[in-house]
């Protein structure tokens, strides 16, 4: 009698489990297992060096598939904004410094963009995501979301800046809208729609 085949695993770069439930959450009915890095505590620490989203991506989707052997999902994402020359970018999430955390970042980008009107506070979510095998990179893409920058937090829900960015079709921000709305618009939701089909590619 065959061996049943054994679910394809597909292990997401991050040791974040926010982004790692969000991810998860936008890649359900893919039939593989998803892992993240807290799956694997030996895992290197890879350094967010690259000069592009898409650069610290490949470079994470590259070392841990290397290191685990299996399917690897590397994800580098952020906010720029215009009137900032496009900050914070690839510094999301250390822009306030060594002891960063989501309310330090937001705060500096309020502080930083004062009074500016609405008109001057466009803003876009970028999300970079590789998917690569032990044998190397499978593909790259990019997603996007547009939207402005709020005076004050609001809302509860997801991480990041997601408080303070809204949505003009809504006129409210992301912290706001929660989980239903969001997966349905956002870069990463963008990003991953089009690694899905990469990675079904992979699992042909």
């Amino acid at each position: 009698m065959s061996k049943k085949k054994a679910r394809i695993e597909l292990v997401v770069a991050s040791r974040n489990q926010k982004k790692f439930r969000e991810i998860r959450e936008i890649l359900k009915g893919l039939n593989i297992k998803i892992t993240s890095l807290r799956d694997y505590p030996g895992a290197p620490h890879i350094a967010e060096n690259g000069r592009t989203f898409k650069e610290n991506a490949i470079k994470k989707a590259g070392r841990i598939a290397r290191f685990t052997k299996e399917l690897t999902l590397g994800e580098d994402s952020g906010l720029e904004v215009a009137a900032l020359g496009g900050r914070p970018g690839i510094y999301s999430s250390r822009f306030s410094g060594k002891n960063k955390d989501d309310l330090k970042n937001n705060l500096k980008l309020l502080k930083l963009l004062g009074n500016l009107p609405s008109a001057k506070r466009k803003a876009r979510y970028v999300c970079s995501v590789a998917v690569a095998d032990e044998n190397g990179l499978l593909g790259v893409v990019e997603g996007y979301c547009y939207g402005l920058i709020g005076f004050k937090l609001r809302g509860s829900f997801g991480f990041g800046y997601d408080p303070l960015f809204i949505i003009p079709r809504y006129k409210k921000t992301f912290a706001q809208l929660g989980p239903k709305i969001k997966h349905r618009m956002s870069h990463r939701f963008r990003a991953l729609k089009k690694a899905k089909g990469i990675i079904l590619k992979r699992l042909q």
